[in-house]
């Protein structure tokens, strides 16, 4: 059966992914999306060129902070469920600028929140992070964890909007899945973003920041992966009521800092130009990511190994700078 979903962020790395994934599957898509500066406006442009022909597809060029046009948008569509991955992104990047991350994530959610209590949609998943774990000392990190100890701007606003979520579940019936990803890279991913970031500066003989002493561990989520884990959340959060859940979306296993630069390096057939530095405030020693939640009530299943998942990154990083 057809669904209407509303995306927010749906010209970004995951939500262009997920839109063009539901779509196939036969479903409506309404994308909201303000095209912010954070990176090049123009790579959300190429992300969402070939849905915008598309009659399945509809685009609003808007800011979850605009109330008067969120009201506007969900006044004019009848819409099942609402994806919800708009958020200014980054650890460094709200160290220098705090007040925006919470006036972006924190606000623009209640706003997302307040116009589901106002229209009477119920059924909400949420996209957060692995960063509300912060420096947690015991692996791998379990929903259950206690996550109150935020080390960075960003994980504090995620972890503020998994408790705005929950306030309105309680107070107004709305079912919320909270996703917390981890690391999540592929085709199409942001350049700023250490992977996309390191294999431009090895392909092009430039010098690469490398933080600490290269021990620092991630667990990287292909993107593929992590599309198949928001479809089942959203399976889940429909065929259910009174749904509060948090799942980690990860690969459940952790690579160091140097061993991701030597897999790029394997992929690109070039060796890397170390810059070395030391580590930046924010930035968590370890991710890990506990799944055993998510496969045994999602069917969650992550296909995607990181030497593969770099295989395809590459071959798409060359494909992209042919055009």
């Amino acid at each position: 059966m057809t669904k209407t979903y509303l995306i927010t962020g749906g010209a970004g790395f995951i939500g262009s992914h997920l839109s063009r994934q539901l779509i196939k599957e036969g479903n409506n898509i309404i994308n909201i999306d303000n095209f912010c500066n954070f990176y090049d406006p123009q790579i959300k442009e190429e992300n969402i060129k070939e849905l915008l022909n598309n009659s399945s597809y509809k685009l609003y060029r808007a800011d979850i902070r605009d109330t008067s046009k969120l009201k506007e948008i969900f006044d004019s569509n009848k819409i099942d469920a609402v994806i919800h991955i708009a958020a200014m992104a980054g650890v460094r990047p709200s160290i220098i600028d705090p007040l925006l991350y919470n006036d972006v994530n924190v606000i623009g959610t209640l706003n997302i929140l307040d116009c589901m209590k106002e229209y009477n949609i119920k059924k909400l998943i949420f996209a957060s992070s692995s960063s509300v774990y912060g420096n947690n000392e015991a692996v791998p990190f379990k929903e259950t964890d206690n996550v109150d100890f935020a080390i960075s701007p960003y994980a504090a606003t995620k972890k503020a909007c998994e408790i705005n979520c929950h306030v309105y579940h309680h107070l107004y019936n709305i079912d919320v899945t909270m996703l917390r990803f981890f690391t999540v890279y592929g085709p199409n991913q942001r350049p700023d973003l250490a992977i996309h970031k390191f294999t431009k500066m090895i392909h092009e003989g430039i010098p690469i920041p490398f933080y600490g002493d290269g021990s620092t561990e991630r667990d990287y989520t292909y993107i593929d992966d992590i599309i198949d884990g928001v479809k089942k959340a959203i399976d889940y959060t429909i065929a259910n009521n009174n749904v509060y859940e948090i799942f980690n979306i990860g690969e459940s296993h952790t690579i160091s800092l140097n061993k991701m630069v030597e897999i790029i390096e394997q992929a690109l057939n070039k060796k890397a130009v170390i810059n070395k530095m030391p580590m930046q405030p924010g930035d968590v020693k370890k991710t890990f990511a506990d799944i055993r939640k998510a496969k045994r009530i999602l069917g969650y299943d992550p296909q995607t190994n990181f030497t593969d998942g770099i295989n395809k990154f590459v071959k798409w990083y060359f494909k992209e700078n042919e055009k």
